[in-house]
């Protein structure tokens, strides 16, 4: 059984940082890609960063510069490291395989930007 868990959300005020955490079980975690999505509220979920297994990662065009994707495989963990953050950043953010697959989505950590 595979289970994703995201921790590390939070309020924090506009230009600050947070670091997300994703822990994976049930897979194996060093072969697969992994990503980073969010979904703010009346939008469509949207993928912002992905890893794969040989480390090279890719950002969306609004995140980058901004946040980094990690990874350690000897924890089955995924971060997501997001500094300068904007309100517009406002979301859940969950964590998936790359290409996701619809039953290994988790609960998804809320970060909200706000003064």
């Amino acid at each position: 059984q595979v289970q994703v868990v995201e921790s590390g959300g939070g309020l924090v005020q506009p230009g600050g940082s947070l670091r997300l955490s994703c822990a994976v079980s049930g897979i194996i975690f060093r072969s697969n890609a992994m990503g980073w999505h969010r979904q703010a509220p009346g939008k469509q979920r949207e993928l912002v960063a992905r890893i794969f297994s040989s480390g090279s990662t890719n950002y969306a065009d609004s995140v980058k510069d901004r946040f980094t994707i990690s990874r350690d495989n000897a924890k089955n963990t995924v971060y997501l490291q997001m500094n300068s953050l904007k309100p517009e950043d406002t979301a859940v953010y969950y964590c998936n395989t790359y290409p996701v697959r619809r039953d290994y989505w988790g609960q998804g950590t809320q970060v909200t930007v706000s003064s």
